[in-house]
């Protein structure tokens, strides 16, 4: 077994997972059951058949697509997904600022 990878894959999903949507669903769901080896065990399933799908997907297409062009569209897709998050920001601060200037006589 490749002992490097298990653990960078490890690390990287583990931090990828902190504070993310499922953690918060699982905390919801754990903070409205008296049974949290139940939550647990559902939650931690279903983040491994997640990663199963994805893995066996993931090698599915990397014999069809080169890794980086995969690489690379896998960039463009984060790159595009942190520029939608932004916009929002963006645009309030700029409604912001507008609003603060005093019209010309």
């Amino acid at each position: 077994m490749d002992f490097p990878l298990l653990i960078s894959t490890f690390l990287t999903v583990f931090l990828a997972e902190l504070g993310d949507k499922t953690q918060l669903a699982t905390v919801a769901i754990s903070g409205t059951s008296n049974r949290p080896l139940a939550v647990f065990l559902g939650s931690s399933s279903a983040l491994v058949l997640a990663s199963l799908l994805g893995a066996f997907a993931g090698g599915s297409v990397a014999t069809v697509i080169p890794s980086d062009l995969l690489q690379l569209v896998a960039s463009f897709g984060f790159l595009v997904i942190g520029g939608r998050l932004l916009v929002p920001i963006f645009s309030k601060a700029e409604q912001a600022t507008d609003g603060d200037q005093t019209p010309e006589l």
